[in-house]
């Protein structure tokens, strides 16, 4: 399947923090942008959570749900949340089956060593649950209002 605009963005349901269950097909009628994220508690991913944190109500104003992913475990989300005291929901994807729906859980190399972890991806589904937008290999800084600015220009 691919993240191409027009298509259908790849149904899920997750554990989420907090005990909640999160399904894409829950959230059909919405606007919903997923991001993802290599490892909770870490410098860059702090500070995306923060930045997408810190324009929550920005997003609910543009009807749009932020949830965070990445392959750390409910305990850890929780944790997370409590800390920088997020206020949207974190999807845990432990299995990575979700994230090998999404074409994020991806090989990568440092210091030349080859290993498997999640590619820093956003995707904004329109309110069909269709793809809308793609930002591959995301730079943190400004991401976040960049993001906004879509889902408002979203129908």
């Amino acid at each position: 399947m691919s993240l191409e605009p027009g298509n259908p963005a790849p149904d899920f349901t997750l554990p989420g923090a907090g005990g909640q269950t999160l399904a894409l097909s829950a959230l059909k009628g919405r606007k919903v942008v997923l991001y993802f994220y290599p490892k909770d508690d870490t410098s860059g991913c702090t500070l995306e959570a923060q930045a997408f944190n810190g324009l929550a109500e920005a997003f609910a104003a543009a009807d749009a749900d932020v949830i965070g992913v990445s392959p750390d475990s409910v305990k850890s989300h929780d944790k997370f949340r409590a800390k920088y005291g997020l206020t949207f929901p974190l999807a845990s994807d432990e299995g990575k089956d979700m994230l090998g729906a999404y074409g994020v859980w991806v090989e990568k190399s440092m210091y030349g060593r080859k290993y498997m972890g999640v590619e820093r991806t956003t995707v904004l589904i329109d309110r069909e649950g269709r793809v809308a937008r793609v930002w591959p290999k995301v730079k943190v800084p400004g991401h976040a209002e960049e993001v906004l600015e879509a889902a408002r220009a979203l129908s």
